[in-house]
């Protein structure tokens, strides 16, 4: 069986949102499924909900996650954010990796719908690694602001791979007092 690399832009990822073993986690465009595997290692009572707006995708991460999906510590759904069924779910935390469905175009339907999939507490992380490492601080200067008129409050992490790629993590938390 072949060795199936985790991109470094993915561990960091993972280790950023200090996953517990009871959260309940939802991914959105989860590919192949990288994050999903390193993330279902640290459960224990916690769940992954990982969504893909390709079947070719999710298939690939089901393929990869056998196991985790056997111990139901994974569910996979090919659905884009907006049609995915998620009623009466709620999350702890909820990420995306080079998705840019926040920061290139109007998102507020979809922030509204994770303001409503947070757990009280709960947050949203957008990681982003740029073709172009200037490009860094740009995503985070647009996407930092649009998440803050959303009612949510965003703290920005940056980092650096090994290859000198800078990594951007915007983490958003929904401010209580805002109700959309």
């Amino acid at each position: 069986m072949p060795v199936k690399v985790i991109p470094e832009r993915v561990r960091w990822a993972v280790e950023t949102m200090g996953i517990r073993p009871t959260d309940r986690i939802l991914e959105i465009g989860c590919g192949r499924g990288s994050a999903v595997s390193l993330i279902c290692e640290r459960l224990d009572g916690g769940r992954v909900t990982a969504i893909d707006r390709s079947i070719t995708m999710i298939k690939i991460a089901e393929e990869r996650n056998e196991a985790n999906v056997a111990a139901g510590k994974v569910v996979f759904q090919a659905a884009a954010l907006d049609a995915a069924n998620l009623d009466g779910e709620r999350f702890d935390k909820v990420f995306a990796i080079n998705v840019n469905l926040f920061w290139v175009r109007s998102s507020k339907t979809e922030l509204d719908r994770v303001r409503r999939l947070l757990t009280p507490g709960g947050a949203m992380y957008l990681f982003y690694e740029p073709p172009d490492s200037s490009r860094a601080a740009a995503i985070a200067d647009r996407i930092a602001p649009f998440l803050n008129e959303h009612g949510f409050t965003t703290t920005v992490s940056m980092a650096t791979t090994s290859r000198s790629m800078a990594l951007v993590c915007l983490k958003a938390e929904a401010r209580p007092s805002v109700r959309r």
